[in-house]
């Protein structure tokens, strides 16, 4: 009798599933992961904290109301949240198994990493990297468009070649072709940390849906030899060694007016912020000391008013999450969502860590954003969204 009742609840909930997830946009009625909503959203509620804090003095120099940064990021917060919601209970990943939406996803991301090149803006840096969307005046950049679109194709078509991935031809020549244009296009910006995030969440990809590793090994000893002989040829070392210098004595008088100008005052803003902090808006540096301190340098400006304890906090909060998005890809339905959920989580989780060590000179300088803190609306949403297909693959997973 007991057999008979869990064969006929396991019916009832494959009819459910079939039902709710399909192959088309329907309502997905499993339970979604309330875990990892939570988490996303203290994230974002102190982001948005954090981002007005450190906003308000570069909104004034700019002449503009001081709350004006805050309010823009504020919108699109909400934006982004009602997008993650709507595709947690109405998306479906399944949809990406079709290679003209994954593959056109790609062409298209690749495209406009193309139009960066003649119509690009610098957006007051030296780096090209932002478009502009006609007669709204919003400005996006690409690379970001780009990550998503890396792990949706190359999910899609290491799911379809399952069982041959083993095989050089298939589980290594196609992703790494594309994988060096896309770093070719956005070294011309250039664009660095994008570029190792996005090679990285390949090559993450491709691990985990199964290419063989000394495969990659042999790929990577004759890229490394290509790139030394390009050191050599275009003498870039003096350049590339300088920069680690520059790292290792930020404070230098020599490096400090240029290249280490904004890491130091970030060291500065997270020393002075002790174990608890200055206290929240009490900041100092931000006040013109430490450029782009709503942008990249985030993390730092939150160092100095919420101490080591806040500091802690976010950091502790980047790992749950981390921890949660492998724990959803190991309970994924299939192939394609595991992948997914690997690719999004990884994604989020080594932007979170290169910023934290850019902030606190465990690396060089890079220009890379916080998640859920830095300025920026459409990198927002695009995270956001990010998240909620990550969870419209536990509500899915629910259901098995």
């Amino acid at each position: 009798m007991a057999e008979a009742i869990k064969a006929s609840a396991k019916q009832r909930r494959s009819a459910a599933q079939k039902k709710s997830v399909g192959r088309g946009m329907r309502l997905v009625t499993g339970d979604m992961d309330g875990t990892l909503f939570a988490i996303v959203i203290a994230l974002l509620a102190i982001g948005l904290t954090m981002m007005f804090s450190a906003s308000y003095p570069a909104a004034i120099e700019d002449g503009k109301e001081g709350t004006f940064y805050a309010m823009r990021q504020l919108k699109f917060a909400g934006g982004g949240l009602v997008g993650m919601v709507l595709i947690s209970l109405f998306g479906n990943y399944h949809l990406f198994e079709k290679p003209w939406v994954s593959i056109g996803a790609f062409l298209a991301s690749l495209g406009l990493l193309v139009l960066v090149l003649f119509r690009g803006e610098d957006n007051g840096t030296f780096a090209t990297r932002w478009l502009t969307i006609p007669g709204v005046g919003v400005t996006f950049q690409p690379s970001e468009v780009m990550k998503i679109a890396v792990i949706l194709c190359f999910s899609m078509m290491i799911a379809n070649n399952a069982n041959r991935m083993h095989r050089f031809v298939y589980g290594v020549v196609p992703y790494i072709a594309a994988l060096g244009v896309i770093a070719i296009l956005m070294m011309k910006q250039p664009h660095l940390s994008g570029t190792i995030i996005i090679l990285a969440l390949g090559i993450v990809l491709m691990v985990v849906g199964g290419c063989r590793i000394w495969h990659l090994a042999v790929l990577g000893g004759i890229g490394l030899a290509i790139g030394l002989i390009a050191l050599v040829a275009f003498d870039k070392f003096d350049y590339i060694g300088e920069r680690f210098l520059a790292m290792q004595d930020p404070f230098n008088p020599e490096y400090m007016q240029n290249e280490t100008w904004q890491t130091s005052q970030s060291l500065i803003a997270i020393g002075s912020g002790g174990f608890f902090g200055l206290g929240l808006g009490a900041s100092r540096q931000k006040y013109q000391y430490l450029p782009e301190a709503q942008n990249d340098f985030v993390f730092a400006i939150l160092c100095e008013e919420c101490g080591f304890v806040g500091a802690a906090t976010v950091i502790l909060l980047f790992c749950l999450l981390v921890v949660r998005g492998f724990y959803i890809a190991s309970k994924a339905p299939d192939r394609l969502g595991r992948l997914i959920a690997v690719g999004i989580t990884v994604h989020i989780g080594m932007q979170a860590f290169l910023n934290i060590a850019v902030v606190s000179n465990l690396l060089p300088n890079t220009g890379i954003s916080l998640p859920f803190f830095s300025y920026g609306g459409t990198a927002l949403m695009m995270q956001l969204a990010e998240m909620g297909l990550l969870l419209n693959i536990s509500r899915q997973s629910s259901l098995e």
